[in-house]
């Protein structure tokens, strides 16, 4: 198996990339990276043994198949265009774009293009999440009764000192699509995409543009209700989900960053309890986070397959959050 040629733009969140791909050795080789800061950039490719080498640079290559966008959010619609028009794969950070309109324009592009676009929802799999996943799929939890979550982080002034964060134009959104958007994802990874939406949005801890704060419940089209509670203004900064299914009650832990991965906490009733025992010690754990995302793209380049996240899981995602913000 020959490792594929890869490079990273933009080495804030890029290194996670980085070291996932580093991690599949086999799968992946770094091989350029690219930052405005050159000291990030050449400290990274000292560090790897790669180049540095401007985006255009990069495109002009033959020995580099697969290119991670990790720059500011009003870059992304331009950048996945170029990366795509060269014939690469384009790996992308959230959110992918801001509207619906620029999503259209993107999957004409990648359907035109030889490369694959893949957005970036590492929060799936999470061994905790992908648990929950597999007792869904076996139909074994019963009816979704209620589900919430909690998203409860800090970022203070020095946060939105960086000039692009807090910006309409340039972050494209505020919590619900820059901070909440993994935890929102996870619910329509899981349960699909709710029938109707209620919910309110603030400024609240930060003088920005953005939203700061945000509340909202989904209602299912099973009559399930979703809430999601979500505030950039906790002290106490933690993250949960939490669903009461017919069979089972189902609560994540609250680390902040890292909720989907275990240990979450299964709970089934009497008459379900040997079921979910079962298929939950037949779990087979694969890599999770970015890493688990990178290893998952790899397989279905080999079979030929899309990408295990693909524009229309962006798709599902950014017209939800565009529905909260439009009441």
């Amino acid at each position: 198996m020959t490792a594929r040629g890869a490079a990273v733009v933009g080495l804030g969140i890029g290194t996670e990339h980085v070291r996932a791909m580093r991690r599949l050795p086999e799968r992946f080789q770094v091989r350029a990276v690219c930052d405005p800061d050159e000291s990030r950039s050449g400290a990274v490719a000292d560090r790897i043994g790669a180049d540095v080498q401007s985006l255009d640079e990069i495109l002009r290559r033959d020995d580099i198949e697969v290119v991670a966008l990790c720059t500011p959010p009003h870059l992304h619609r331009a950048q996945i265009e170029q990366v795509l028009a060269a014939d690469k794969h384009c790996v992308c950070e959230k959110p992918l774009v801001g509207s619906i309109a620029h999503l259209d324009e993107l999957a004409a592009i990648e359907r035109a293009s030889a490369g694959a676009l893949m957005p970036v929802f590492n929060y799936r799999y999470g061994h905790g999440l992908q648990k929950l996943k597999l007792l869904v799929e076996r139909e074994l939890t019963g009816r979704l009764y209620n589900a919430s979550m909690v998203l409860a982080w800090r970022r203070r002034a020095e946060y939105y000192a960086v000039p692009w964060r807090g910006k309409k134009d340039t972050e494209l959104g505020g919590i619900l699509l820059s901070h909440a958007v993994h935890g929102i994802d996870a619910f329509l990874y899981l349960l699909g995409s709710p029938a109707r939406v209620v919910a309110r949005t603030a400024t609240l801890v930060n003088d920005i543009e953005t939203e700061d704060t945000a509340a909202a419940i989904l209602e299912m089209a099973s009559g399930a209700l979703i809430t999601i509670s979500a505030t950039l203004g906790s002290t106490d900064e933690m993250s949960q989900h939490r669903f009461a299914f017919e069979r089972l009650s189902v609560a994540s832990g609250l680390e902040p960053y890292t909720f989907t991965d275990d240990p979450w906490t299964f709970t089934p009733d009497g008459t379900a309890v040997a079921d979910v025992e079962d298929a939950l010690s037949s779990y087979v754990p694969q890599r999770d986070g970015w890493t688990g995302q990178y290893e998952r793209f790899a397989d279905a380049l080999d079979a030929g397959a899309p990408p295990p996240v693909t524009i229309d899981d962006a798709r599902a995602v950014i017209s939800l959050v565009l529905e909260m913000y439009e009441q």
